[in-house]
């Protein structure tokens, strides 16, 4: 099992920048390397990846959030990271870390393991 627990979200103005958190934990997430990735769901709309991380700390990203976002993990900290930059309204949503044993194409359905998500507000 793996337990995912996102922290970092909030409201902040456009242009502004957050930082997003996912401790993972659990006796899989111990054992074996996992492809990480943040996903985010606005009111209304599908869930959508934003970015993903391999185990060899390959990144990937949705065009939308490409050069505004980072993703990064401290393999130490079973943690993983989202700074979001240049933050836009439309990036207003729930924002959910996951996790899958294979770094597929970042859709929600190749991803087993989701955390509750952490609220994510851009005001213009």
């Amino acid at each position: 099992q793996v337990q995912l627990v996102e922290s970092g979200g909030g409201s902040v103005e456009a242009g502004g920048s957050l930082r997003l958190s996912c401790a993972a934990s659990g006796y899989s997430y111990s054992r074996y390397s996992y492809c990480m990735g943040w996903f985010r769901q606005a009111p209304g709309k599908e869930r959508e990846g934003a970015a993903a991380i391999d185990k060899d700390g390959t990144t990937r990203y949705a065009d939308s959030v490409k050069g505004r976002f980072t993703i990064s993990k401290d393999n130490a900290k079973n943690t993983l990271y989202l700074q979001m930059n240049s933050l836009k309204p439309e990036d207003t949503a729930m924002y959910y870390c996951a996790a899958t044993a294979l770094c597929p194409r970042l859709q929600p359905r190749f991803f087993g393991y989701w955390g509750q998500g952490t609220q994510v507000t851009v005001s213009s």
